[in-house]
C-alpha cells in the first residue's frame, strides 16, 4: 500500500500537524518539530506531546509513516568547528524530540563542505556526526535525504550517500529519503520506463533498497543534471506525469512515507488524490 502525504504546518504546536494531514486526505505526513530557522527552540511540553500522540492515534497515523525534517541551519559536515558544534547539538535535540514524540525517523540533508575541505573528508565528518548522535539516543533512524547538488552540498550522488552509510556504525539506524526533484536535478533521469529502472538499479547496487526509508515526491522546474533545487507541482515539471505513474505502480515504494513538498499547499489534497488514482 502507498502512504502519501505532505509536509504540513505545525504552527501552534506539533499536535496540529496530524490534524492538518488528515484534512488533506493524507496517510503520511512530515513536519518540523522545532523552528527550522533557529539554532535553539523551546522544549515540547508534556501536554503537547500527549496531544500529538492522541491526534496521531485519532487520525490513524503510525510513527513509521511520519517523517520529521530537521533544521535548515544544521550542517553535519561543517568545516568551521563552532558551526559543527552547533549543528551537532541541534541535531541531537532534533533526535531527542523524535524520541519524545514516539517517532522513528528524522530526515536531514547530509551537509556541505563550503569549498573549505575535500568532499571525502566532509563525508566522513558527516558520518562521525551521525555516530555521535546515535550513540546518545535510541529508537530513531537518521534518514539521509538525496540533494540536488547545488553549491557545495553533498549527497547528490548515490556514491556519496553510500560512503556516509559505510562509516555509520549502527546500520539499522540509518536510512535514505530519495527526493525525486533533487535526484532528477542531480543527473538521474527517470522520465522513461528504461531510465526509471536504470536509476533504481543503480540505487540498489550502490546504496541498497534496504536503506530506502522514505521519499519526497516532487516534480522539478529544472532539467535533469541542472543541479538546481526547484520543486514543481506534480506533472507540471520536467519529470512529468508518466514518471509519477511509474512510481505509484512500483511495489518497492509500498509501506514507506511518500511526502509532497510541492509549491502550493492549497493543491496538496488534489495532488494526493491524483497520486492515489494512479495506484
Amino acid at each position: 500500500m502507498k502512504y502519501i502525504g505532505a509536509h504540513v504546518s505545525a504552527e501552534g504546536g506539533v499536535s496540529n500537524a496530524p490534524i492538518e494531514a488528515a484534512g488533506i486526505g493524507a496517510r503520511a505526513f512530515a513536519l518540523f518539530t522545532r523552528n527550522p530557522s533557529k539554532w535553539k527552540s523551546s522544549p515540547i511540553s508534556e501536554e503537547e506531546t500527549k496531544s500529538f500522540k492522541e491526534n496521531c492515534a485519532r487520525f490513524g497515523f503510525s510513527p513509521e509513516f511520519i517523517l520529521p525534517h530537521d533544521s535548515f541551519l544544521i550542517n553535519l559536515g561543517a568545516p568551521d568547528k563552532q558551526k559543527l558544534h552547533l549543528s551537532r547539538e541541534a541535531f541531537l535535540d532534533e533526535i531527542r524530540r523524535c524520541e519524545q514524540l514516539g517517532l522513528t525517523m528524522l530526515n536531514f540533508h547530509p551537509g556541505s563542505h563550503l569549498n573549505l575541505m575535500q568532499p571525502q573528508e566532509c563525508l566522513r565528518l558527516i558520518a562521525d556526526s551521525i555516530n555521535i548522535t546515535l550513540d546518545k539516543t535510541s529508537g530513531v533512524k537518521a534518514v539521509i535525504e538525496t540533494t540536488a547538488g547545488q553549491g557545495s552540498n553533498l549527497g547528490h550522488r548515490f556514491e556519496q550517500i553510500a560512503e556516509i552509510i559505510s562509516h555509520v556504525e549502527d546500520k539499522e539506524r540509518v536510512g535514505v529519503c530519495v527526493d525525486t526533484c533533487h535526484t532528477f536535478a542531480a543527473g538521474y533521469d527517470m522520465t522513461t520506463p528504461e531510465t526509471y529502472e536504470a536509476t533504481w538499479k543503480e540505487f540498489d547496487e550502490t546504496i541498497g533498497f534496504r536503506y530506502l526509508s522514505a521519499m519526497h515526491i516532487n516534480d522539478s522546474k529544472k532539467g535533469v543534471g541542472s543541479r538546481v533545487d526547484r520543486h514543481a507541482l506534480i506533472g507540471n515539471g520536467e519529470l512529468g506525469s508518466p514518471f509519477f505513474e511509474l512510481l505509484m505502480k512500483d511495489p518497492r515504494m509500498d509501506n514507506i512515507p511518500l511526502i509532497l513538498e510541492t509549491p502550493d499547499p492549497e493543491l496538496w489534497q488534489k495532488e494526493i488524490a491524483f497520486l492515489y488514482s494512479l495506484t
